[in-house]
């Protein structure tokens, strides 16, 4: 039904309590999406063949060999070592069938593209299929040869492991980042980008009854987006001259309420970023549905590193989502449906240095509702 997750949340001091491991996995089930295989929408059975994975890149003191962080890094924090669920570059051993594998990236500031490759046959491109983003499952599976994902980004894939039977395949993140100001765009060549899991294709042959994503089944229809926004905002992702992270040109305030939405309203947002910085936000409470600008894997032809608003929601990007990747000079539009919750929730960069250091806001929900525009 849904791969959440939950981390240490303390102003300021975010990055660095996830950075050190403050983070857990958060999986829902229900009727549909039962954990076995047998039921539902015979989604491989978990623990056994559904497995969450934890992406995350981290430095190492050479000196003490612990855990090393930059307190005077702004722009974001980029590893030399990558874990999966808290292991440097571990190995995993499959049997030759299908299994759903539940990503998340941690970051804290690198956005991946992840591919299955195989070191002895490079020339090919290994398909699988996704089937959700972030915390919902997609309307029906897509078949994609890679996932991108900004830092809380999540993705169900669907791997089938029967055509490698005694092979070794890889994980692999081919995007280029050199700083944590977001990826350079390029995608590096198969086998030349960084190994997070060694996969292991030697577990004996047994029973397979998960649903073929092939056949294309239909998970559940997309609510509608045609209603009438009662209102329209605007806020620009950007940084001051000395190099200070904001929104709309402010700074964080827990005390400052920027908007306040109304309760069992419809509303729009429009996301901007600003030039050479690359920010995955992340809503709390409510999720949106991507109107335009829906950002595509890096490199494809299709997908540039800046979007327009004219840019469809096609694909992998159809679910709805609580965490949504903002290239330089984007674009983003979202959809929301408030219900009848009310409450005080922020909105932020999921670099989490970024949102450290006052890439937030604190926006309510409330009986009745501003008309503010550009909070």
């Amino acid at each position: 039904m849904s791969t959440l997750w939950y981390h240490d949340h303390r102003v300021d001091f975010t990055s660095q309590n996830v950075y050190k491991g403050l983070a857990g996995f958060y999986l829902l089930f229900n009727e549909f999406d039962t954990g076995n295989e047998t039921t539902g929408f015979h989604l491989p059975t978990f623990p056994t063949y559904d497995i969450p994975m934890m992406f995350a890149d981290k430095c190492f003191d050479p000196t003490s060999k612990l855990l090393a962080f930059d307190l005077f890094n702004l722009d974001g924090i980029l590893g030399d070592k990558f874990l999966v669920n808290g292991v440097i570059q571990p190995v995993l051993h499959v049997s030759p069938r299908r299994y759903r594998f539940r990503w998340l990236n941690t970051g804290p500031s690198r956005f991946v593209q992840m591919y299955l490759t195989d070191l002895n046959n490079l020339s090919v491109t290994n398909m699988f299929w996704q089937i959700s983003n972030d915390g919902n499952l997609l309307p029906t599976p897509v078949q994609v040869p890679a996932v991108a994902l900004g830092v809380a980004e999540r993705a169900d894939v669907i791997i089938d492991f029967a055509p490698f039977a005694g092979r070794t395949l890889y994980i692999e993140n081919r995007l280029e980042q050199t700083n944590g100001q977001g990826p350079t765009g390029n995608v590096l060549a198969a086998g030349t980008g960084n190994l997070y899991l060694k996969i292991v294709v030697d577990g004996p042959t047994v029973a397979d009854n998960s649903v073929n994503p092939a056949t294309g089944p239909l998970f559940y229809s997309l609510p509608s987006t045609a209603a009438q926004p009662r209102v329209q905002r605007s806020f620009n992702f950007d940084r001051t001259r000395n190099g200070q992270w904001v929104i709309n040109d402010q700074f964080f305030n827990c005390d400052t309420v920027r908007f306040t939405v109304q309760q069992n309203s419809v509303e729009q947002w429009e996301l901007q970023g600003g030039f050479g910085w690359s920010h995955p936000v992340h809503i709390h409470f409510e999720e949106f549905q991507i109107l335009s600008g829906a950002p595509g894997l890096f490199g494809s032809s299709g997908s540039s590193r800046s979007f327009s608003s004219s840019n469809p929601s096609t694909g992998v990007n159809l679910s709805r989502k609580d965490v949504v990747r903002l290239i330089p000079r984007g674009d983003v539009v979202l959809f929301f449906r408030f219900r009848d919750f009310l409450g005080r929730y922020p909105m932020h960069c999921h670099n989490v240095i970024h949102e450290d250091h006052a890439m937030m806001l604190r926006w309510d929900i409330a009986t009745t509702g501003d008309t503010n525009t550009r909070p």
